[in-house]
């Protein structure tokens, strides 16, 4: 249990330092709709890859079109609908607004999951309440002392978009999770991505140069978003939703933040204030309210 969610914290951190490579892709020409192309194709083709090498029976479709379908949301709500919304709503609000939002994704994959699974697996008080005391401590990092919202309401009902997207992909994971195999659903994940995200281009075409796309700060960067931020982060968390389920695993987006402050205090040396501690202690004192059911099982 404890290697889980060992390994839930260790994806949210590498999640949590893309604003970095994210940021230097920008800087060079690409639009986040561009880089999230370019991220997803590149994992589509090593997944495949993997796939047929691992699998000597290379599956291509779902055992139904009911769950041929979940596969398409999967791809929408983890893919190009979530990237799309979550890029957007920069645009139009602040980029505290966008995480601040974005971050609260728990609470709604606690509240879908309590529909959900209400008859087979109740959400305690014990994680009702320590969801709320992380999500505390999410806001006070985020906000770092500057307890000021600038309220935009196009660009923070689109940063709500891609929180509850991120939360119907919890929920929609666990489900398929039971039936196939997480090399498959994360190859259909990153398919259905590259496949709805096309409609886009129809409005804003344009496509960066094999130039520009070759370029070392271009390439690098890219290759990590790809290959590590994409295709070894998306097997790992839809695995670990697997092991922990949709509501312990999704609560650990709450450390997304500090992640994000950790590499900016490293890499831009920004500094580290006592907001930051402060909301770190809550959100990991919450976090293992959540889990005390499943740390006291783990000792026996």
């Amino acid at each position: 249990m404890i290697g889980y969610h060992f390994i839930a914290f260790i994806t949210v951190a590498i999640w949590g330092s893309t604003f970095v490579f994210t940021k230097i892709l920008l800087q060079n020409g690409l639009s986040p709709a561009q880089i999230f192309t370019l991220r997803f194709i590149i994992a589509y083709v090593l997944m495949a890859i993997c796939c047929k090498v691992m699998s000597p029976r290379f599956k291509l479709l779902s055992d139904s079109w009911i769950d041929e379908f979940v596969m398409l949301l999967l791809g929408v709500t983890g893919g190009s609908l979530y990237f799309l919304t979550e890029n957007a709503s920069m645009l139009y609000t602040t980029a505290t607004n966008t995480s601040l939002i974005v971050c609260t994704c728990p609470l709604f994959a606690m509240l879908l999951f309590a529909i959900a699974y209400r008859q087979s697996e109740p959400i305690g008080r014990h994680q009702v309440i320590g969801s709320l005391i992380a999500c505390a401590g999410m806001v006070i990092v985020v906000l770092n002392g500057h307890f000021v919202l600038h309220l935009s309401p196009l660009g923070d009902l689109l940063a709500f978009g891609a929180c509850l997207c991120w939360a119907v992909y919890s929920l929609l994971m666990k489900a398929v999770l039971q039936r196939y195999s997480t090399l498959f659903i994360t190859r259909k994940v990153f398919f259905y991505g590259l496949l709805t995200i096309i409609p886009y281009y129809l409005f804003y075409p344009g496509f960066p140069s094999l130039q520009v796309i070759m370029c070392p700060d271009v390439l690098w960067n890219l290759l990590f978003l790809s290959v590590i931020a994409s295709m070894l982060c998306f097997l790992l968390w839809n695995w670990v939703i697997g092991k922990l389920g949709a509501v312990a695993a999704t609560n650990w987006v709450y450390f997304n933040p500090i992640t994000t402050i950790i590499f900016a205090w490293w890499l831009l040396s920004e500094d580290i204030t006592l907001w930051f501690l402060l909301g770190s202690l809550l959100i990991i004192a919450g976090m293992l309210l959540t889990e005390k059911h499943n740390l006291k099982k783990v000792k026996k």
